[in-house]
């Protein structure tokens, strides 16, 4: 009988997933390690070799992990899930206009609920990941009762942005190990461990599905009709306009994007809007990139039920962004308006919004659009 129960670990087969197993053996807790196949590299039709989290190294490597330590691992096949869910929101987000975040979407809506269908048929009580992030019940306030993810502590590796939508009833039965630790204290209980591997190995920051980062790739092999379609559509100038030229399609775009336009101007040119009815991509200087708010949709709420008057918030736009003092209201079900303290560049439609209130997470959104007050 072990210590603690049996929980269920999401396994990479990287240096985070498999020491966040190997802290929760240690602990008592009875493991099984589940590595997920999301992704199969060759059906996109790429040329490198495939890498990271779906490849058949990583699989072997997480289950070297768990036979050293003497638990079950097991392999679960969720390539038709993902497929149906991430990659055509991938798609359906660039043809819409918009830039997508599919790790997020991953993360809170496949990979949980996923672990957490296959944890009940192996009568697990929790689950577990290797995210750099903490969880916690609040017993008392306003948020009593509820369960809130907060930074970790290596704001380096922090990882709280990508889980603002992992559920209440979820979040009851996650456990996150490496929270409270800094990256280097991991490397170091790996190489006391004797698992130097997962020290020198590398680590991969790309989307899985397009690990070439060529996603105007993709998304002509996944739509081979589409670059006929979008092609010939108009640069035109911010503020004026003025038509610029001739672009490749609008879906091939991004706001804030300045490389791989196609065209010089003579100064340097940033997208600043994708406007998919006219097919028109707008131009203009990287001071036209600001915005001072936005809206966001399909929410989340962690700390609180319901934002119930003007919160004082920080705000992040994008994973890596640090964010921004912003008042956030709640003006609907399922809409917040964000006004921020100073403006902010290159505000995607399409990806995640995280508020945060000290080092917790109130909740996120899909951002809808962005505008201008001035």
């Amino acid at each position: 009988m072990s210590k603690h129960g049996r929980i269920l670990v999401a396994m990479s087969g990287g240096i985070d997933s498999s020491l966040a197993a190997v802290m929760l053996h240690e602990e008592g807790y009875e493991v099984i390690g589940m590595t997920m196949k999301t992704w199969d590299y060759a059906s996109s039709g790429g040329t490198k070799k495939e890498t990271g989290c779906c490849s058949l190294d990583s699989i072997n490597d997480a289950r070297n992990i768990s036979v050293s330590l003497g638990f079950p691992h097991y392999i679960l096949d969720i390539r038709s899930e993902f497929g149906d869910a991430v990659i055509d929101h991938f798609t359906g987000e660039y043809i819409e206009g918009r830039t997508p975040n599919p790790c997020v979407l991953c993360n809170t809506h496949i990979k949980w609920d996923a672990l957490l269908r296959r944890a009940d048929r192996l009568d697990c009580e929790f689950i577990a990941t290797g995210h750099y992030a903490n969880i916690r019940q609040d017993t008392e306030g306003p948020s009593a009762g509820r369960y809130v993810i907060s930074k970790g502590v290596d704001t380096l590796k922090d990882q709280s942005y990508v889980l603002w939508g992992v559920s209440q009833e979820s979040l009851s039965r996650t456990k996150l190990p490496l929270g409270h630790l800094r990256k280097s204290e991991i490397r170091d209980m790996a190489t006391d461990r004797g698992f130097i591997e997962l020290v020198t190995k590398s680590e991969s920051y790309e989307i899985c599905f397009v690990p070439d980062n060529d996603y105007r790739g993709f998304l002509k092999r996944r739509i081979p009709t589409l670059e006929a379609e979008v092609a010939g559509g108009n640069f035109v100038e911010e503020g004026t306009g003025r038509i610029l030229g001739k672009h490749e399609g609008y879906p091939f775009y991004t706001i804030g994007q300045r490389k791989g336009l196609g065209m010089a101007f003579g100064k340097p040119m940033f997208v600043t809007e994708i406007r998919k009815e006219t097919n028109e991509v707008v131009l203009g200087v990287d001071t036209d990139l600001f915005r001072d708010g936005m809206m966001v949709s399909k929410l989340n709420l962690q700390k609180y039920a319901r934002i119930t008057e003007p919160l004082d918030t920080v705000t992040r736009v994008r994973y890596k962004d640090p964010g921004t003092r912003a008042i956030v209201t709640q003006t609907g079900d399922d809409q917040i308006e964000v006004l921020f303290e100073q403006g902010v560049s290159a505000i995607a439609p399409g990806q995640a919004a995280v508020f945060y209130e000290g080092n917790d997470v109130v909740g996120g959104g899909w951002i809808m659009k962005s505008f201008r007050q001035k």
